[in-house]
C-alpha cells in the first residue's frame, strides 16, 4: 500500500522503474501517518476495509502536495466507524494550515468535519444558498434544498438534522 502513495509522485499506480529518493518515501510515510493507515503500509490495497481505502487515496492525492483538493462523497458507503475515522482525518486537514484548499460534496451534514468554514447548497443545480458554514446552514436553508421540513443540530462542531414530523410542525 505504501507503494501505492509514493507512486503518486509520478501519476503511476504502483512502482515499475520509477526511481524515488527518500524524501519521496518520507512525505509517504507522514501522509500514512497523518490519514491513519501507516500500521497498514505492507497490506495491498485490495485488502482494506472501503473507509481504510478511501483514507490510502487521500494520502494518494496529497503525496504531489496540490493547491486543491477535491473530495467527491467520501463517506458513501462507509459504516459509522469508518466514516468517524475519515471525518477524524478530514478535520485533522482542515486544521492543518498547510493543507490545500479542500471541496467536499456530501448529501450529509453530518459528513462535514470540524473546520470547515463555508458552504454551499444546491437544488437542481441552482444555489439556494452559500456563506459561512454557521450562518448558511440553516433550518430554512435546509429544507429549500431538499424540498421538506428539516431541523439542522450542531452539538462540539458536528452537525445533523433530521425531518420535523407533520405533528410537529403543525404546532
Amino acid at each position: 500500500m505504501s507503494d501505492l502513495v509514493v507512486s503518486a509522485s509520478y501519476g503511476v499506480v504502483g512502482r515499475w522503474h520509477e526511481r524515488y529518493e527518500d524524501q519521496d518515501f518520507d512525505r509517504a510515510s507522514d501522509l500514512m501517518s497523518l490519514l491513519q493507515v501507516d500500521n497498514m503500509a505492507d497490506r495491498t490495497f485490495g485488502t482494506l476495509s472501503e473507509g481504510e481505502r478511501k483514507r490510502v487515496q487521500i494520502a494518494r492525492a496529497l503525496m504531489t502536495d496540490p493547491e486543491l483538493l477535491l473530495l467527491d462523497e467520501p463517506g458513501a458507503g462507509l459504516d459509522l466507524a469508518g466514516r468517524e475515522a475519515l471525518l477524524e482525518t478530514l478535520t485533522a486537514l482542515a486544521d492543518d494550515p498547510l493543507a490545500p484548499t479542500s471541496i467536499m460534496v456530501t448529501h450529509h451534514v453530518e459528513e462535514i468535519p470540524a473546520g470547515i468554514t463555508h458552504l454551499l447548497l444546491l437544488r437542481g443545480g441552482k444555489v439556494v444558498a452559500a456563506g459561512p458554514l454557521r450562518e448558511t446552514l440553516t433550518n430554512e436553508n435546509l429544507s429549500r434544498t431538499f424540498g421538506m421540513r428539516l431541523q439542522v443540530e450542531e452539538r462540539d462542531d458536528r452537525w445533523s438534522a433530521r425531518s420535523v414530523p407533520a405533528r410537529r410542525a403543525e404546532r
